[in-house]
């Protein structure tokens, strides 16, 4: 509204001490007498030309005494082409409301209201219309939500087995320390300082606003394949509280000639030696193909009614914003690591616990010298931390601007890798005890299949399934409110839950290819190709840009003046050097060494890899498109100048409070 000529329906001045057109709602009285406590003196505005004698300081809006628009700006200037006069009142000797003469002229001035500025404009934060956190305390563990996720207790326990152990161990905990912390703290003051989404964000260097979109369709794969885990999540929740696990037993409806009628397995027609756990994961949870050449198959229908319950919560918990899921926040934060506790406990006592453990811990030395196993530490610490995908600047862009993310930053890069080691302890600790490699998979195989040994089993099975739901609700949530925060940004009229409506529709559809008997190719296939590669290379490019064209200097400028602290060189060594090469380095020659891309040891149809592909150059080729748009949309004059303008912040980039951002401009100036 700062550059909007008001209009004026309906009201004249009728005494020198207020304006009044009668009552009524059509036509709204306006008292200037008495100025609301929470609203300060901005203009005065001279109605002239024709109607003047029938204009409202609103627009007609409904004003009461008590109540002045409570978004109304105190910063007016007027169209060069409006009839309306406009002077401040500290420079007329008026009360409110009183009328003036000017340049010889009797003319009505009209008082207007503004909203005041935060007494302490560090706590600024609604006055942009942006949401907020109710309480500093959502937000920190909104963040441990999101990062503490199905990707430390699935995922990073599966990766570790599949990478020798405690051979993957050293190499993740010194990607944690010199990428994934760094990267976290960068994206959280990115969100903070600027109270921007992960496009919007851009406004530092517009050339590179593509950035944003390429993370979003990283994160719309990892999202769509993430909720068909849940639904197999759910329907293993559902299924422990049976009198008997129904993976302890072999059912001839499912197990055919491989089980006996006393539940027990035909060792006979066992030839592979498979254990009744997997034998029910693969015939009757999610019966799977041993190739997707003929097709991928129809969706499991129990699976599919699953899957909708899950996004059914997840709109739940989004659809007010911060405000929904802040709340849901304190029991998928803190819930699981009693159940982890608890599990571990148990997990420690039983025979074999220790070898299991010491695997797991115990470095192969040779492995160090892997690049596949430097990448997949590298993939695994922005599936679990959340780095790259673009929640973390989502969530801190709610924040106001002087809380201090250093802190949280190091609480929740903490938490995500004592998480880690807390889910690996746990689950190789049942190794140990099984003495066995997994089957399908070590959340619904192995662990299942030791859960039914435990005293009272049902009880475990369903702390342990309703952690890992707990878990993916938590991830889930910040993944697609990313999604959400975006298109919300860029089209401003729509309204939240409209958005999160569609999203949590589409993503039920397209999470439905995942749990057909093909499903598990397709997970594989869009993990590898549509989240770790893409995310990868936002990743790289997102702290280059930061780095390397807003300046490092200035970025860390930025953040001395919103923390008021210095950035110390850890930091910046970090940010300027170590992320960008080594990762750019770690790329590189994992590409030239790569191998063909397989799913359980089976190879795809070309037309897998293919789309793999495709899916991979649309997201990274957005980065460019975006980028030429950015350029082509500038105001100067040559192409060349468009472009380095674009390399430059526009006017958006900054502290969104008036106040602070004159103190930004302070503070930068002698710099």
């Amino acid at each position: 509204m700062g550059n909007e000529t008001p209009d004026f329906d309906g009201q004249t001045p009728s005494s020198s001490t207020g304006l009044n057109s009668g009552g009524g709602m059509d036509n709204p009285t306006f008292i200037a007498d008495e100025p609301h406590p929470d609203y300060v003196v901005g203009e005065e505005f001279t109605p002239t030309g024709k109607g003047a004698e029938s204009q409202t300081p609103f627009g007609g809006a409904p004003v009461t005494p008590s109540e002045p628009p409570p978004d109304y700006d105190d910063t007016f200037t007027s169209d060069r082409d409006s009839p309306v006069k406009s002077s401040y009142l500290s420079n007329q000797n008026l009360g409110p409301g009183q009328i003036s003469y000017q340049d010889g002229k009797e003319e009505p001035h009209r008082t207007m209201w503004g909203a005041r500025e935060p007494e302490d404009p560090s706590e600024a934060g609604a006055e942009d219309g942006r949401d907020t956190w109710d309480n500093p305390i959502e937000f920190l563990l909104s963040c441990i939500s999101m990062s503490v996720g199905l990707g430390n207790v699935w995922r990073f326990p599966f990766v570790a087995y599949s990478n020798g152990g405690g051979a993957f161990l050293i190499p993740y905990l010194v990607v944690l320390l010199l990428i994934g912390r760094p990267i976290y703290y960068l994206e959280m003051c990115m969100g903070q300082f600027s109270r921007y989404g992960q496009v919007k964000v851009w406004a530092m260097a517009p050339l590179f606003k593509g950035i944003g979109y390429g993370a979003m369709v990283g994160t719309i794969c990892v999202v769509s394949y993430y909720c068909s885990i849940m639904a197999q999540t759910i329907f293993y929740l559902a299924s422990s509280f049976q009198n008997d696990l129904p993976w302890s037993v072999c059912n001839k409806n499912w197990g055919g000639v491989l089980c006996m009628n006393d539940g027990t397995l035909n060792s006979t027609a066992n030839v592979n030696n498979r254990s009744i756990a997997d034998l029910f994961y693969t015939m009757e949870a999610f019966p799977v193909k041993n190739s997707i050449d003929d097709g991928l198959g129809s969706p499991e229908w129990r699976l599919s009614l699953c899957l909708l319950f899950a996004w059914i919560l997840i709109f739940l918990s989004l659809w007010k914003g911060v405000k929904s899921s802040g709340k849901v926040a304190y029991f998928t934060a803190i819930f699981p690591y009693v159940v982890m506790l608890i599990l571990l406990i148990r997990g420690v006592t039983l025979k074999g616990a220790g070898k299991g453990i010491l695997y797991f811990i115990e470095p192969q030395w040779e492995k160090l010298y892997d690049p596949k196993v430097w990448y997949e530490a590298v993939s695994q610490c922005f599936f679990s931390l959340s780095t790259g995908f673009g929640p973390i600047i989502m969530f801190s862009s709610y924040n106001p601007f002087k809380h201090n993310v250093y802190r949280d930053a190091l609480i929740i890069s903490f938490m995500d890798t004592f998480t880690s080691l807390l889910a690996g302890c746990t689950i190789f600790a049942v190794l140990g005890y099984l003495s066995e490699a997994p089957g399908g998979g070590l959340a619904f195989v192995t662990y299942p299949e030791a859960l039914s040994s435990f005293p009272v089993p049902q009880l475990f099975a369903v702390l342990f399934f309703l952690m890992l739901f707990t878990l993916g609700i938590g991830s889930a949530t910040s993944l697609a409110g990313g999604v959400i925060t975006i298109i919300c940004d860029q089209f401003p009229k729509f309204l939240r839950w409209q958005v999160t409506l569609i999203v949590c529709i589409v993503g039920f559809f397209s999470g439905l290819m995942y749990l057909t008997p093909g499903g598990n190719f397709m997970v594989d296939l869009v993990n590898e190709f549509g989240a770790n590669f893409v995310i990868y290379v936002i990743a790289m490019l997102e702290v280059g840009a930061v780095s390397w064209v807003y300046g490092l200097s200035n970025f860390c400028n930025d953040i001395e003046f919103m923390l008021n602290r210095k950035v110390g060189w850890y930091w910046r060594v970090c940010w300027g050097f170590i992320i960008p090469v080594g990762l750019f380095a770690i790329l590189v020659y994992y590409m030239v060494t790569r191998e063909t891309f397989k799913s359980g040891g089976v190879e795809y149809p070309n037309i897998g890899i293919i789309c793999g592909w495709l899916l991979s150059a649309f997201a990274i080729l957005l980065v460019p498109a975006f980028g030429l748009h950015s350029v082509l949309t500038r105001k100067a004059g040559t192409f060349s100048e468009k472009f380095m303008e674009s390399l430059k912040p526009s006017k958006h980039w900054g502290p969104q409070n008036p106040r602070l951002r004159k103190e930004w401009l302070d503070f930068k100036s002698p710099r």
